[in-house]
């Protein structure tokens, strides 16, 4: 009985070696996946402040790097809703808390969504913007918010931070 036990538990741990035996598969694309690697290490690494350019204007907004929040937003004055050629349009007057620079922008309108705040719902539009943060420049979404009660202008979310930055919010001001 002894020696059956034996053999059955012998035949049980080997059935369970074989199984643990990994056989490589076929990996393709290899190189690419390395290259995407390498890639996003690559990224320029920005704090939890950082400048951005509204363009064309020419003094720096300070915006939050925010990476919790989906779209970026800003902080805007005047607002005023209008049609053109059929669409729905904003103007909006841009002032820098800093500089004192004022710009007036006229943009169509991306999308118009709510956000959930604490006790209420918040109706905001979205525009797209040109705007430059470090060397790059670009198009971005940004919702127009009012932000006075808020030490930044500016709040970057992921639609902007995804595939260009890594966050370190140990830092700040490293785009300068």
């Amino acid at each position: 009985m002894r020696k059956l036990f034996l053999l059955v538990l012998f035949l049980s741990v080997s059935a369970c070696q074989t199984k643990q035996v990994i056989v490589p598969a076929v990996v393709r694309n290899v190189e690419t996946t390395k290259e995407v690697v390498v890639e996003r290490t690559r990224l320029p690494i920005i704090g939890e402040v950082e400048p951005i350019y509204f363009l064309p204007m020419k003094s720096p907004f300070y915006a939050r790097i925010d990476t919790g929040a989906t779209t970026s937003s800003l902080d805007c004055k005047d607002v005023e809703y209008f049609e053109r050629d059929g669409e729905k349009w904003v103007a909006f007057k841009l002032i820098n808390r800093k500089s004192g620079e004022e710009h007036i922008f006229e943009k169509k309108i991306e999308r118009a969504f709510k956000v959930r705040r604490a006790g209420e719902d918040e109706k905001r539009t979205a525009v797209k913007m040109n705007i430059k943060m470090g060397k790059e420049t670009f198009s971005a979404v940004f919702s127009l918010a009012d932000r006075t009660s808020f030490d930044y202008q500016g709040l970057i979310g992921r639609n902007i931070l995804t595939g260009r930055f890594i966050v370190d919010t140990s830092t700040s001001y490293t785009l300068n």
